[in-house]
């Protein structure tokens, strides 16, 4: 079952999709592609409990309007910052996966002031570590910004084929919501250039892990083939004081199909 979602006019009179559910501490949610925020409909039932959990569709990804300005991560730290401007969030719990990860370890080292605790899940946070084939073929802009363009179905299909483990598949409601948005061009067109800027500025974000002083757990999946363990190893030991644990057997959509036990490990470590 979806996240029930609202579309909030913001002061710059550009729309965002998000969703609210529970009551408690703020937890916010930053998606990957291509998904949108609804990859965390399984995850945000677990901790609604005990949380806010708080999840938006990033600014020119799934369903909200594209925001003027660059897509580094240090461009989408200040984004998310805004952002917890305009929905009232004076301080809050980050939890971010995929291309959600760099901004969010960002925004940890940049506003410490807003972050209580900080997870990142399944995200590429080191240049010089091995990916998947895929994502060395999307990290190349020209390749990346054709494929993207052109291709969309194929990009889709293998996510959805290499983010899962073998044989299991999205349910239909949720995988034509995630389909609708990222077959907009416009959507893919400013993925092609997140991918550019994130690639271009990948060896500067070390520097800022170094200045992360919240307490941060690093969560990762077993058999992600696109970003391997050895990322979080490495990430875990640039972070002071974090924390690493790695899901067995757990592959890079595991907030959606073992929201079970990620909901646990970040219940336990917010809650610590």
């Amino acid at each position: 079952m979806l996240l029930a979602t609202a579309v909030k006019k913001l002061s710059s009179g550009r729309l965002l999709r998000m969703a609210r559910v529970g009551t408690g501490p703020p937890v916010v949610l930053l998606h990957g592609y291509p998904d949108n925020l609804q990859i965390w409909s399984e995850l945000a039932k677990q901790l609604a409990s005990e949380f806010e959990v708080i999840a938006f569709d990033w600014p020119g990804m799934g369903y909200s309007e594209a925001w003027p300005g660059g897509t580094t991560p240090f461009h989408m730290a200040e984004r998310l910052d805004k952002i917890f401007d305009e929905l009232s969030i004076e301080r809050a719990s980050v939890v971010g996966m995929d291309m959600g990860g760099q901004p969010a370890l960002v925004f940890a080292a940049n506003h410490r002031e807003r972050i209580d605790r900080l997870i990142v899940m399944n995200s590429l946070v080191w240049w010089d570590e091995n990916t998947s084939w895929e994502i060395e073929v999307l990290r190349k802009y020209g390749w990346n910004r054709f494929i993207l363009r052109n291709f969309p179905r194929v990009v889709f299909w293998r996510a959805e084929r290499s983010f899962l483990p073998p044989g299991l598949r999205l349910p239909s409601e949720l995988k034509e919501d995630l389909w609708k948005s990222f077959s907009q061009r416009d959507v893919r067109v400013f993925i092609a250039r997140v991918c550019a800027g994130y690639q271009g500025t990948l060896m500067q974000l070390p520097e800022a892990y170094k200045k992360i002083t919240c307490p941060t757990l690093v969560l990762w999946g077993e058999q992600d083939q696109h970003f391997p363990p050895a990322h979080a190893k490495r990430l875990c030991a640039a972070i002071p004081g974090s924390s690493l644990e790695i899901i067995p057997e757990a592959t890079h959509w595991m907030a959606w199909y073992l929201a079970g036990t990620v909901g646990q490990s970040i219940r336990t470590f917010l809650v610590r």
